[in-house]
């Protein structure tokens, strides 16, 4: 807690100690952002590498500014989903398995082998991965969201979208913040930043936070609490302008959190967890979860998950206004470190863990040159490479109870088996299960075999360790051109090349999984056929029956060189036409993602159907028309578009690990509204909306599944199923036809100088199945959730005091659901978080 402590007590004194009487600064955020909403023209978008106005610059973006993720607590990119219809950001079993989605695209969580297909930036750096965008949100200008692909602009993996956040420079007039927040679940939140001048031509600003709180499920197990907060983070920003036209930028970072993450409950308790909580004989007699009581809260792990991240990095711009153009570098490195340890049975008994690590080193730059001048004709042009490292690896281990487990999923021996042997061999094998009678048999020919002491043993499990190198680059160019004053036609042109080099050392310490289970060696020398236990295969975790190859097949090898290359050309057309109060645009344009090695347990050599080592590119069209209103007050944005991605990289989670695919051909169509109105002054209204139809046009090679039965027959034979089955046609998961946010601000002048606030905020999506790999009765939710403040701004003083709700009318949804690890038939879920309250104590100076 001392770290709290420091931070609380500086922002404590910021608070209360500083005289407001004695400041300089510019006018409080609040201030600026409600002179910014009487007229859309002063909401300022750099979507397209220049800054623009929100209703000239014609693609779909969408636009948060600094009051709003203040007035709505929005702490971090997964909250702000909650005021951008088109983005979905979802959290899963570990604090770094994150997912960004618009317009229904996108994936690369829980695989790093796999980029995300929404490309997330910083002040211009690109965040390689989603773990490392998920630091609290600094003292931010603006979050832009960009819908649809822009790989023209942006060099790298934005085939669905990008996601901009732009922080405030540094001042060179003295400033700053503090805030505190306190709130249910033992809320500690303190902020703090400060800025000014170090000499006339450069000026700092020093930002730091702490996010502490106790978590909102309770494990049942061990009495912890799981899903808590325990991060801190601090930022160096340095601005060097020793004139207008030229300045360097230099900003570091480095955040840590160590949390325990992420509650999982089961939504359905199968035969084999059922067995796992049946008292014995009959069972473990080990604790699982309630299935009726999922929204309790608790959870049933017999060791607390733990998390470890830390993320750091420094990065460098340099703006050079060279007269007839703007040339613009942007140079950075990180390094990101993510570990985490996880019960991933889900139950009270010790049957399996799974330890996790990453460490990934970037180094990425981007040099662009942008026109000057007023005329018809403006340009930009550019270049971004990127060079990263990825060591990455995990160890799933079998628990002290795995033994039992496997006794009792295997059932004991059929009578019909002991009438066919001896009765020497009947007798040693009566009564006991099939795994044990499976070592004696084998024993009678391997006497290192010992039954009872061979297969599934704590310990046992697998090792996957990976290495990737990869090496990226891009060059851009866009070109607007306005053939009169009202019509300006764009075109933009890419060319992405992408190299990766990969190696796997994955070791299998499950001899059971590493058994051919239809042709045993040590059967037909005593008689027995080699496939009697064929039926055992769905016990095999790792390397099952239906594989070629009972063991990991490492590579490079003689018939792998284990690297991986693609490049592509992309391009965007516009037309933008201005009616005056209506700006119209129709658009066409092209994105790519590069392929993705599998780098999970469930990664297979080429020969084996169904499970890739590696996934193609992906390659996304989109058409797209859309309009700009502007009025006094307000605006109204309507795009409406089709787009589709051949090619897309299905990452589903199988249980135990990935299997990558390319999906043939998916597609949506849609609209999207984003509107804000100011009716009367102390009235500020906002309204988005998103349809969208997505479509599997061609999808052959998804995962197959437990609950399909008609696509995914169970062979009797050895107890597996087939690798694939066929969803073109079908309507892919996780993609809700309508989501919708609105919100509503009520302002009033209590006395000269103190201004109060009460804002509403509605959040909803519609009902959908969320993810493929679970049945849709128990799989389909959609979310309704209202968030509130209300507050009083001491416009003198510059302070503000708020209360906040999220999730206020305590709504209940799960975020994903998935197939429970080595429980075939059982599902688990993540349920979404509680209400939260709190207060909020804002000084400015």
């Amino acid at each position: 807690m001392k770290k709290y402590e420091l931070l609380a007590a500086s922002a404590l004194a910021l608070i209360y100690a500083v005289p407001a009487n004695a400041q300089t600064a510019d006018p409080s955020p609040a201030a600026q952002d409600s002179q910014a909403s009487d007229t859309s023209d002063d909401i300022i978008v750099t979507a397209t590498k220049r800054e623009q106005t929100l209703q000239d610059v014609p693609i779909s973006v969408s636009v948060t500014g600094a009051e709003t993720v203040e007035r709505a607590q929005i702490r971090d990119l997964i909250d702000l989903q909650s005021v951008v219809p088109s983005l979905k950001v979802a959290q899963f079993n570990a604090v770094g398995q994150t997912n960004f989605i618009i317009r229904g695209f996108g994936n690369g969580n829980g695989n790093d082998g796999i980029e995300a297909s929404v490309g997330v930036f910083i002040d211009g750096v690109y965040r390689t991965r989603t773990a490392a965008a998920l630091d609290d949100l600094p003292e931010i200008e603006r979050v832009e969201v960009l819908r649809g692909p822009q790989s023209t602009l942006f060099g790298k993996n934005v085939s669905a979208g990008a996601i901009s956040i732009v922080t405030k420079r540094p001042s060179f007039d003295w400033g700053g913040k503090a805030e505190i927040s306190v709130g249910n679940y033992s809320l500690m939140q303190t902020r703090a930043t400060v800025t000014g001048p170090l000499t006339d031509t450069i000026a700092f600003r020093l930002s730091g936070s702490v996010n502490e709180r106790e978590g909102y499920f309770k494990n049942l197990t061990t009495g912890s609490d799981v899903n808590n907060r325990n991060r801190w983070s601090v930022r160096g920003d340095i601005l060097f302008e020793p004139s207008s036209d030229f300045s360097v930028r230099i900003i570091g970072d480095y955040n840590l959190i160590k949390e325990r993450c992420c509650g999982v409950s089961s939504i359905l308790n199968g035969p084999a967890t059922q067995f796992i909580g049946a008292p014995r004989p009959f069972g473990l007699g080990a604790p699982i979860s309630d299935t009726t009581r999922v929204f309790d809260r608790n959870v049933i792990f017999n060791t607390d998950p733990k998390n470890r991240l830390v993320g750091k990095g420094v990065s460098g711009q340099i703006d050079w206004n060279v007269g007839f153009a703007k040339l613009t570098s942007i140079t950075a490195y990180r390094d990101q470190v993510n570990q985490s340890q996880q019960d991933i049975d889900f139950t009270g008994a010790d049957i399996s863990n799974n330890t996790t690590a990453n460490h990934i080193q970037t180094f990425t730059q981007e040099l662009r040159l942008a026109s000057n001048g007023d005329g018809p004709l403006s340009w930009l042009i550019g270049g971004f490479y990127q060079d990263e490292k990825v060591d990455t690896g995990r160890d799933i281990r079998y628990g002290n109870d795995i033994r039992a487990y496997a006794d009792g999923l295997s059932g004991q021996v059929p009578a019909a088996l002991l009438g066919a042997l001896p009765p020497p061999l009947r007798n040693a094998i009566a009564g006991r299960s099939n795994i044990f009678a499976l070592e004696f048999l084998q024993s009678l020919v391997t006497p290192s075999i010992v039954p009872g002491r061979t297969y599934f043993q704590p310990g046992q499990g697998i090792s996957d360790r990976y290495k990737l190198k990869q090496r990226s680059y891009s060059l851009f160019g866009q070109v607007d051109f306005e053939i009169t004053d009202r019509l300006t036609v764009t075109g933009g042109l890419a060319y992405l090349n992408d190299r990766k080099k990969a190696q796997s050392f994955v070791t299998l310490q499950d001899p059971f999984s590493s058994l051919n289970l239809l042709a045993i060696p040590q059967f037909p020398p005593i008689g027995l056929p080699g496939n009697l236990y064929g039926a055992l295969g769905a016990l095999q975790f790792f390397y099952g029956t239906n594989s070629p190859n009972h063991g990991p097949v490492n590579y490079p090898n003689a018939n792998e060189d284990g690297i991986l290359t693609g490049d592509k050309f992309t391009y965007a057309g516009r037309l933008a036409y201005d009616f005056g109060v209506v700006n119209a645009y129709v658009s066409y344009s092209t994105g790519w993602k590069a392929g993705a090695y599998n780098l999970s347990s469930d990664s297979r050599p080429p020969n084996n159907i169904g499970i890739g080592r590696t996934a193609d590119p992906e390659e996304v069209t989109v058409y797209e028309a859309g309009l700009k209103a502007k009025f006094r007050g307000g605006y109204f944005n309507l795009a409406v578009f089709k787009q589709e991605i051949k090619g897309f990289q299905s990452n589903a989670f199988t249980g135990l690990g990935y299997s990558l695919v390319n999906a043939g051909k998916e597609s949506v169509r849609g609209f999207e509204v984003d509107a804000a109105y100011n009716p009367a002054p102390f009235l500020s209204l906002t309204g988005a909306v998103t349809y969208l139809d997505p479509k599997y046009d061609s999808f052959t090679g998804a995962a197959c599944v437990n609950y399909d039965t008609a696509r995914c027959p169970l062979n009797p034979l050895t107890g597996t199923r087939p690798s694939l089955r066929d969803l073109t046609g079908d309507a892919p998961a996780g993609i809700p036809k309508w989501s919708f946010s609105t919100s509503a601000t009520l302002s009033h002048d209590l006395a000269d100088g103190i201004n109060a606030y009460i804002r509403g905020e509605y959040d909803y999506t519609s009902k959908t199945q969320l993810t493929e790999t679970t049945p849709p009765e128990i799989g389909t939710w959609g979310t309704n959730n209202v968030n509130a403040s209300i507050g009083v701004t001491f416009v003198n003083a510059k302070l503000e005091v708020m209360g906040w709700a999220r999730n206020l009318t305590n709504n209940n949804s799960l975020i994903a659901t998935f197939p429970t690890v080595a429980q075939d038939g059982s599902y688990s879920g993540y349920p979404n978080q509680p209400r939260t309250y709190g207060m909020t104590f804002r000084k400015s100076f």
